[in-house]
């Protein structure tokens, strides 16, 4: 289907269903068993099997129809298409569906204070007992671990094996005795990130993702679907309403959630505040537009959006075709670090001395925004100062570069027996 057809469909949904006195949950529910929440997953996943490119069109298309967007969140950046790679039917009937209609809220527990960018050299650990078992073991850099039902956890199950062999993926209950969440809190003043300390915690084997001790092949499908959401050129409209259980957002009025615009015409706050758009109209409101430095770097902001949205057709139409383009993921990631830097740069040379003021809490931003009448600043400052995060997470530049060079330039692999040997003989961090 040609994507206007496709967008003209959505909007006669959207006259047809949209409701802004429905709550969350409902309006969720129509929108994720529809399959307009998350249309890149298969059709037995709930979805429309769009490409990327054509799913940010319909995100977007549901924001300016003036709709709540669907539900945001690593549940359907990662989880949802994970299960659907790997998971049986019942598992995506279970878990996808409360994903795409927000019931439930996911976070990652991957990386470990001795395992981020060896993510193989985990050592947290699960030992079955009967149907179920039992892990123990602590993650950090849990995006949203305060927010999540459950979480996609990667655990050794045999250290005899390689690392590489010897891991399995599970989707564990994070509202369980065993489980403590502790905030991490970023220098923009939020607290995103969050360690988490799994003691005698259960999980059911019904809940294994993937073979058993083949959880480092599921792990890489979600690495994979990571970098993907994290690249340039996509970024579709995000709601403001949390999804799952504890945030508490789904028995309130869907309408209540409805993103607001400014002057500008995009989101006061966050890293929408920061974009071409948002960065445009600062230089405006302050007189800066006409100097030719920070119009260079609005035209250069303007390229490299556009770089990563030609990039998302590429990939479109070579699935069309039934190819892949080896290494675009990574290469997203690589231009998405370079894109969040240069949004720091301008938007802070644009503020000038105003860059200097951040409000760190709720009661501060509103202060800051009635003392310079300017509602985007603190969106900027908190961009600027977030920035620092994007080419860490998700796999560093460093990785994406690796990863590339060995896997796709086949450039020789750094020098080492890890990967043969059985995990309990390696030396571990001290």
């Amino acid at each position: 289907m040609a994507t206007d057809e496709l967008l003209d469909e959505l909007h006669a949904w959207l006259e047809q269903n949209w409701d802004a006195d429905l709550s969350v949950e409902a309006w969720w529910a129509r929108l994720g068993l529809s399959g307009w929440a998350a249309p890149t997953l298969p059709q037995n996943a709930f979805g429309k099997e769009l490409s990327r490119s054509d799913s940010v069109k319909v995100a977007n298309k549901i924001a300016t129809f003036g709709a709540l967007p669907a539900p945001g969140g690593l549940g359907v950046l990662l989880a949802a298409p994970t299960i659907a790679t790997h998971g049986t039917q019942d598992q995506i009937d279970s878990f996808v569906k409360d994903i795409v209609t927000g019931q439930r809220a996911w976070c990652q527990l991957f990386s470990e204070p001795g395992a981020g960018s060896d993510l193989a050299g985990l050592t947290s650990r699960a030992m079955q007992d009967g149907d179920e078992w039992i892990v123990n073991g602590q993650k950090v850099w849990t995006s949203q671990g305060q927010w999540a039902d459950l979480g996609m956890l990667i655990t050794r199950t045999n250290p005899d094996a390689p690392k590489h062999q010897g891991i399995t993926y599970f989707g564990i209950d994070m509202a369980q005795p065993g489980i403590e969440i502790r905030p991490l809190r970023e220098m923009t003043g939020h607290a995103m990130f969050n360690e988490v300390f799994l003691t005698d915690a259960r999980v059911s084997g019904a809940a294994m993702i993937g073979a058993q001790n083949n959880g480092w092949a599921v792990a890489n499908t979600t690495l994979m679907f990571e970098r993907s959401g994290l690249s340039a050129g996509g970024g579709g409209a995000q709601s403001l309403a949390i999804a799952g259980t504890v945030a508490g957002h789904l028995p309130k009025r869907a309408g209540d959630f409805v993103p607001k615009a400014n002057a500008s015409g995009v989101s006061a706050t966050g890293p929408r505040a920061a974009s071409l758009k948002g960065l445009t109209y600062l230089a405006k409101q302050n007189g800066q537009i006409n100097n030719p430095t920070i119009r260079q770097g609005l035209a250069e902001l303007h390229t490299l959006n556009e770089i990563g949205r030609f990039n998302n057709e590429r990939v479109k139409a070579a699935r069309m075709s039934g190819k892949e383009i080896p290494g675009m993921a990574n290469i997203g990631k690589l231009s998405m670090s370079n894109i969040v830097r240069l949004q720091r740069d301008l938007g802070l040379r644009i503020l000038g001395p105003l860059g200097m003021l951040h409000g760190y809490t709720n009661e501060q931003r509103r202060a800051l925004d009635d003392i310079t009448g300017e509602k985007l600043i603190s969106g900027v400052t908190e961009a600027a100062l977030y920035a620092q995060a994007p080419p860490i997470y998700g796999g560093t530049d460093q990785i994406q570069k690796n990863i590339i060079g060995e896997r796709i330039l086949g450039l020789a692999k750094e020098p080492g027996n890890d990967a043969k040997v059985p995990f309990s003989t390696l030396p571990k961090n001290g």
